[in-house]
């Protein structure tokens, strides 16, 4: 257990980048450096954890430290891989009263919106072209789109996520990866009853966050919302913001530069991005204290996603035999395209782009994205620094 979280510990400190790149420090670390896994073994653990929604690389960290050290492990590896950005977002959520209403903390805001509009545009480009790349799925995530944009609220979200999935049943091919093995090649310590008690207590959560009435803001209300959002994410960790801001910014709970703050800082931290909810937690303003909140928030978020793949491990083989899984997934994929393009164009685009300078810092913004080699720390540096100087050398009226 120590073993796994020391070397998780590391990689929470370190893994830069998003979960994209956390895939590669993940393979680096344990099938080649530490060959704890093989590679047909991590290929799989990889494809549940895509399969499943979820932080797919914080749940790929607590799959490959229950294989390697049992629950103990896993929990090694979930702590050691969390701690570092969800400390670094807590202590932002601290400080940001004494500076965001100064003009440079306006500006770095600022600065961070713009971050998250090339951050989502990029990865709404790069799910279209992966998730939809055909006539079907366009039309499932065009209708998913325009149904959130027109309708809005929480529910609309979630009928559109499953009716992408019967769309997917009915339309899509079965879109089955031919590296992944068709027998699995590790075995989790523990069989299908526990596999199935783990799905049952995932289903008793996701239903007592969906009957959560709202009204004021509260703990319970801030669970049930970030659970509902944890339970919900497929796609990666981008999704995470639609599902969050209906719920706490619609709803008036938080402010939405706040909200935007501390989504843009989070593609700047180590580790998960899902640790933006310690960030939501602390910035809440609830009496309760706030380490309270952010521990509160940041293990409703996550634990959907470990419990399902906690689950998922004993029964994927039997899983994967099905065609209509993968059809259904296909689908689902496709309506989370168009639920993160509605989300782009509003609150994103709509709040973060104010004049043609903005646009303009996006749009190099994402070139740097998408079109070079640099990490995505260039990226998020370049949207701030020429915020800050337009600010400087061009105020606002």
């Amino acid at each position: 257990m120590l073993e796994v979280f020391r070397v998780f510990l590391r990689l929470g400190l370190t893994s830069f980048g998003g979960p994209i790149a956390h895939l590669g420090y993940f393979r680096e670390e344990f099938v080649r450096r530490r060959g704890w896994l093989d590679e047909a073994g991590f290929a799989q653990l990889l494809a549940i954890c895509q399969f499943l929604p979820g932080p797919a690389s914080s749940q790929l960290g607590f799959a490959i430290g229950l294989l390697r050290a049992g629950w103990r492990g896993a929990l090694a590896a979930f702590v050691g891989f969390t701690l570092p950005s969800a400390l670094l977002m807590f202590a932002l959520a601290a400080s940001a009263p004494h500076w965001i209403a100064h003009p440079t903390g306006t500006a770095l805001v600022h600065g961070l919106k713009l971050v998250a509009v090339a951050v989502v545009a990029h990865g709404v480009w790069g799910m279209a072209r992966s998730l939809t790349p055909d006539w079907r799925r366009r039309l499932i995530a065009l209708a998913s789109a325009l149904a959130i944009a027109l309708i809005g609220g929480a529910w609309v979200q979630l009928l559109a996520v499953a009716a992408g999935g019967a769309a997917g049943l009915a339309w899509c091919r079965a879109p089955v990866a031919e590296s992944t093995p068709a027998a699995p090649t590790f075995a989790p310590g523990y069989g299908r009853g526990v596999a199935l008690l783990c799905l049952t207590l995932f289903a008793l959560g996701l239903g007592a966050a969906l009957l959560w009435s709202g009204g004021p803001a509260s703990l319970a209300g801030l669970a049930a919302a970030c659970y509902r959002a944890g339970a919900l994410v497929f796609g990666g960790g981008h999704v995470v913001l639609p599902l969050l801001e209906q719920r706490l910014v619609a709803s008036g709970w938080l402010d939405l530069d706040r909200f935007l703050l501390g989504y843009g800082a989070a593609q700047a931290m180590p580790g998960p991005m899902f640790s933006l909810a310690a960030y939501l937690g602390a910035a809440l303003p609830l009496a309760t204290p706030a380490p309270w909140r952010a521990l509160a928030a940041l293990l409703a978020l996550f634990l959907p996603g470990l419990l399902l793949v906690a689950a998922a491990l004993p029964l994927w083989s039997a899983w994967m035999r099905r065609a209509w899984a993968a059809r259904a997934v296909a689908g689902i994929n496709a309506a989370v395209v168009g639920l993160l393009a509605a989300a782009l164009y509003d609150p994103i685009v709509r709040e973060g782009i104010g004049d043609v300078r903005d646009l303009a810092i996006v749009a190099v913004g994402i070139a740097l994205l998408a079109r070079t080699r640099l990490p995505a720390l260039a990226a998020i540096a370049w949207c701030v620094l020429a915020a800050l100087a337009s600010a400087w050398l061009w105020p606002r009226a």
